[in-house]
């Protein structure tokens, strides 16, 4: 069978599940429990592909096992933060608020179910372009796999110090948003990391148009690229959305926009003195003298 066409049927059968199970639970975070999964089953469709084709597949491996390092990581990530528990995403909840129940239910449909699960076809394509076009493996390939297991260990560290600052904030160490480590420089450098990683992706599908012979139009950049594109489109609305929660729950998360990128780390701004003197550290609000209240739950 052509492996794109299993694909797509995997594919559709990922959204009929995760379509009719939020119908029956009336949760709407299926696809987050499976985003980190089928991409993996996807890209090793195309590598096996190339293994029983005979041809040379060590590019589709490597790719394969790429994307099974970032599937583990951020399974493990999602896992221990309850989110196989039936835990829905917060951002839905508050969404669904804002709609009318019929609304919630076509954006669920088109944009949830439909849209997320084409994303996760997309973003593998590049191994379609590698699967076909099967030249050996050069130096590009070795840059491009490092740059992405550079940018995994960069998503793992910025999820370790979230995960350890959320544990702090629950337990009373530590209240507000996180702004130190990685966050001083980037307000979401996890979801800078995960895009850079499949704009890696793709550069490695690219690489192996190139080798064939298709030159920078068609080869270098090809349509495959509409995956990296829509990834980063995705995280810059999804970012938007939730900075929208964070801005009307910390009074200083406005000076921590001010000071600090969005997405790609750079170095941070220098605060205003009228910020530096009003605003507490690492981006709490402040509470009354003497108050009990616990700290607002994180965006």
């Amino acid at each position: 069978m052509d492996p794109l066409l299993l694909v797509l049927l995997v594919a559709g059968a990922s959204c009929l599940f995760c379509w009719v199970a939020s119908l029956i639970t009336k949760d709407t975070s299926w696809v987050d429990r499976i985003w980190s999964i089928v991409p993996v089953v996807y890209v090793w469709i195309f590598a096996v592909a190339g293994i029983l084709d005979g041809n040379d597949a060590t590019r589709l491996v490597v790719m394969a096992l790429l994307v099974t390092a970032w599937g583990a990581r951020l399974t493990y990530n999602f896992a221990r933060k309850g989110g196989y528990t039936g835990m829905e995403d917060y951002r839905w909840a508050i969404l669904r608020g804002r709609m009318k129940p019929w609304q919630f239910q076509i954006f669920n449909l088109l944009f949830i179910v439909l849209y997320q699960n084409a994303l996760l076809v997309l973003i593998t394509l590049p191994a379609l372009m590698a699967w076909q076009n099967p030249a050996p493996m050069g130096v590009w390939d070795a840059v491009f796999a490092l740059l992405f297991l550079a940018f995994l260990v960069g998503e793992f560290i910025a999820d370790q110090q979230q995960w350890d600052f959320h544990r702090a904030k629950h337990e009373g160490r530590a209240e507000g948003f996180l702004a130190s480590g990685l966050f001083a420089w980037s307000r979401h450098p996890n979801f800078f990391f995960e895009q850079a990683q499949w704009w890696a992706f793709y550069a490695l599908g690219a690489t192996a148009a190139v080798a064939s012979g298709l030159g920078f139009w068609g080869g270098a950049i090809n349509w495959t690229i509409a995956g990296a594109i829509l990834l980063t489109i995705l995280f810059i609305g999804s970012t938007i959305f939730t900075e929208s929660i964070s801005s009307s729950k910390y009074p200083a998360y406005a000076e921590y926009k001010r000071t600090t990128s969005m997405l790609v780390p750079l170095p941070p701004r220098r605060s205003s003195a009228k910020a530096r003197k009003g605003s507490p550290a690492n981006g709490s609000r402040a509470k009354p003298k003497g108050s009990k209240a616990p700290a607002p739950k994180p965006a």
